[in-house]
């Protein structure tokens, strides 16, 4: 449902001139993390990131969240460089969220200010709840195929999106309902799959989040046509969104709203409870 069915593989047209930083930033870490004589396993380690985050951080390709940087300043002996950075790291990531596809940008500025968003998927992994990983798995295979430096751009942009996760700001009420097919489907591999259902449980487990599993046993679905998000914005106004084979609409029609919304609430409503969802993406997570 996300921008994963997209039409052309040109990376973001917007230029926010936060590459530059992050690249720079990304260096710095590295070099204070080598001085320090750890491996990016052992730092990942100590500031809660995987090796394959940490990489991504120090060559520029995933922003480096202010947290980090706190972390980081005091375990590399950095002095408060580190520190120092953090007011235009927080500036960078306000604009970065503008970083998508023109055709996409709509929907994300939506996203990014709305008060409530409700995601129904039956394919993937909706982007909001992907991990580092599973984007880059979902990128690789896009076809005509994308370059190195495309897909790292795009799985940048994504981690970027799941800024509305950050604790301690205003969080808009945020809901999702997967197909138990979403969750059976190995996208990238054993362990990205591992990685990616422990990370749905890690969401799941938010205060403002509510996740629930539509199982396959179920002998009615509401919701045959595919996947589709719903969104509250301005004054309580509800738009929906809609992605079908690279071509997406952002529908704002009152009608057509209160179709899929009265769809959602029946998908909620047949859905497993938010906790009985939870034990079953942990139980398969362990079957693995």
């Amino acid at each position: 449902m996300q921008e994963e069915h997209e039409r052309r593989p040109e990376t973001p047209a917007e230029s926010d001139g936060t590459t530059g930083l992050f690249t720079a930033l990304g260096k710095m870490l590295k070099r204070l993390r080598e001085r320090k004589g750890l491996t990016q396993k052992e730092f990942g380690v100590l500031v809660g990131y995987g090796p394959d985050a940490i990489s991504s951080m120090e060559r520029g390709v995933r922003l480096i969240r202010p947290e980090v940087l706190e972390k980081a300043d005091a375990l590399l002996d950095a002095g408060g460089m580190l520190l120092d950075a953090i007011p235009e790291v927080r500036e960078a990531m306000s604009r970065v969220r503008t970083r998508h596809p023109e055709w996409y940008r709509g929907y994300a500025a939506l996203e990014a200010q709305s008060k409530a968003l409700h995601v129904y998927s039956n394919q993937l992994v909706p982007g909001l709840l992907q991990t580092e990983g599973y984007a880059r798995a979902v990128f690789s295979q896009w076809r005509p195929l994308l370059g190195e430096e495309a897909i790292e751009k795009r799985v940048v942009d994504r981690m970027a999106r799941q800024q509305v996760f950050q604790p301690g700001g205003p969080s808009p009420t945020l809901s999702f309902v997967l197909d138990e097919s979403v969750l059976l489907r190995p996208i990238g591999g054993a362990e990205v799959h591992a990685a990616q259902l422990q990370n749905l449980v890690h969401i799941g487990s938010f205060r403002a989040v509510e996740l629930q599993v539509m199982p396959m046993e179920r002998e009615e679905q509401p919701s045959m046509d595919g996947p589709f998000n719903l969104l509250t914005v301005r004054k309580g106004e509800q738009v929906a969104y809609v992605e079908i084979h690279t071509y997406p609409r952002l529908i704002t029609d009152a009608e057509e709203v209160r179709v899929l919304s009265e769809r959602y609430g029946l998908l909620r409503a047949q859905a497993l409870r938010p906790s009985e969802s939870l034990d079953l993406i942990d139980k398969l997570r362990g079957s693995l």
